[in-house]
């Protein structure tokens, strides 16, 4: 009885912080630094996408360890890889509850602080974290989540926490 019991619990656990693959993403109006409207994934249909969400001051740090990783490898353009990838990329720093006011200096702060060819990519978003906590089973906060979007919207892939290669290679293997 008890190795049923731990059994169901396991599986339990595993049934309730799956991954929504297969299921599209769900609708998020954000604000590009140069206060740009992106509505994720209406603007993003047509090519993959990859979005990354942090909801606080912990997983934003740990999500800037992506910044780089990610614009070199699916955006920047070199000689050797030119026309390796067409898709889309967005950073989200959430700011929810009695932070929407602070987003507007952080806003701010992050263009003058970041790389000016990583900013296109990094879209603020101000509202209820909620529905994307349900609907992309984001459980801890201290952490970023990233998601590989298809053509179509629908979510194909999905890690979380901070930068390591191994997370980029299995990113890579799903981008279409």
């Amino acid at each position: 009885m008890k190795l049923l019991l731990i059994t169901f619990a396991t599986f339990s656990s595993i049934a309730f912080t799956s991954v929504p693959v297969g299921t599209p993403f769900p609708d998020l109006k954000a604000e590009t630094l140069d206060n740009k409207t992106v509505n994720i994934p209406a603007d993003t249909k047509g090519k993959s996408t990859i979005i990354s969400l942090a909801y606080s001051d912990e997983a934003e740090k740990d999500l800037q360890t992506w910044y780089e990783p990610m614009y070199d490898k699916f955006i920047a353009k070199t000689e050797l890889m030119s026309d390796a990838y067409d898709i889309n990329l967005y950073f989200v720093p959430m700011f929810t509850g009695t932070k929407e006011a602070a987003a507007a200096g952080a806003k701010k702060q992050m263009k003058e602080t970041i790389q000016s060819d990583i900013q296109p990519h990094i879209v603020v978003y101000k509202g209820a974290v909620e529905i994307y906590k349900e609907k992309l089973n984001m459980d801890d906060k201290k952490k970023p989540y990233i998601f590989v979007l298809d053509k179509d919207g629908k979510i194909i892939y999905s890690t979380s926490g901070a930068y390591t290669e191994d997370k980029m290679d299995e990113i890579e293997d799903n981008i279409e």
